[in-house]
């Protein structure tokens, strides 16, 4: 599939952000503040919900389809994979099937043990991710002089779920869940999970003496240099947009799966975007 910056309309194309559910809005919040003229697609597969349960092949063959399918009908110029366990899979696939740039998450360990003072670092993601052997390489290759502490966390996906639907989480159950940080005295909690981001807030507020560090700004500032880069940047048709304001540039969420979300669909407009509907994939 050809990568084109613009639609035959000669409009900009969209980026298409992808993941299970909801915890990929962390990933489109970064990506809308650092280019507000840029389109956006955001699709939640809660059809396929969630993939950290999936085999790798499952998930890699979903994850295709769905790409197949949603940029046969709305043409983006980038893809980005905004959920850990389906990059750690699906990345290399998609970059041999589809021309556009594609972007993955990873766990921002790096980032983590650059910045700790006290050597002394978490990991709160998926049972998932904290198993995973990618995730020891990274400790391996950028935390080998930290203490890491993992925190397998499967309840704080649902709980980012629910926020988005207007419900905040048990707070003395998230203080239990993080109380391994507190008690080693870690000063950078990576969020291994996209759906985490969205607790921000709430684990601020329990330990707001922690650094929770996310990819979201370093995925926003690639996806940025990416555009920029390709087919010229596409910015002189950028500052057509902007010259017509932020406000002008169309937001559009699609969810799949059995069942109609209106909460969802609420919640989703609640976050800036224009339209947010259910998707047959």
């Amino acid at each position: 599939m050809t990568a084109n910056a613009h639609d035959m309309t000669g409009s900009i194309a969209p980026a298409l952000i992808i993941d299970s559910g909801s915890g990929g809005l962390s990933i489109w919040g970064h990506i809308r503040r650092h280019t507000p003229w840029l389109p956006t697609l955001y699709l939640a597969d809660f059809g396929f919900y969630p993939y950290g349960d999936k085999s790798e092949q499952e998930i890699e063959t979903r994850v295709r389809h769905i790409v197949e399918q949603v940029s046969e009908r709305y043409p983006a110029q980038l893809i980005v994979v905004a959920c850990n366990t389906a990059s750690t899979v699906v990345l290399d696939h998609l970059r041999a099937r589809f021309e556009q740039p594609v972007v993955g998450v990873v766990p921002a360990i790096k980032t983590a043990a650059t910045h700790t003072k006290k050597q002394v670092i978490g990991l709160l993601a998926t049972q998932g991710t904290v198993r995973r052997a990618y995730t020891d390489e990274l400790i391996r290759d950028f935390a080998s002089h930290c203490q890491v502490i993992k925190v397998g966390a499967p309840d704080l996906v649902q709980w980012g779920e629910d926020w988005v639907r207007g419900h905040s989480p048990d707070m003395a159950r998230l203080r239990a869940i993080i109380q391994p940080f507190l008690d080693a005295e870690a000063d950078q909690v990576v969020l291994g999970c996209t759906h985490f981001p969205l607790l921000k807030p709430f684990l601020r507020q329990l330990a707001p003496d922690i650094n929770w560090v996310d990819s979201g700004e370093a995925i926003a500032r690639r996806v940025a240099y990416l555009l920029q880069s390709q087919q010229g940047g596409d910015r002189a048709g950028a500052r057509g947009i902007e010259s017509r304001g932020v406000g002008s540039t169309s937001h559009r969420a699609f969810y799949s799966g059995a069942n109609q979300d209106r909460e969802w669909e609420r919640g989703a407009a609640a976050l800036g975007f224009s339209s947010a509907e259910q998707i047959v994939l």
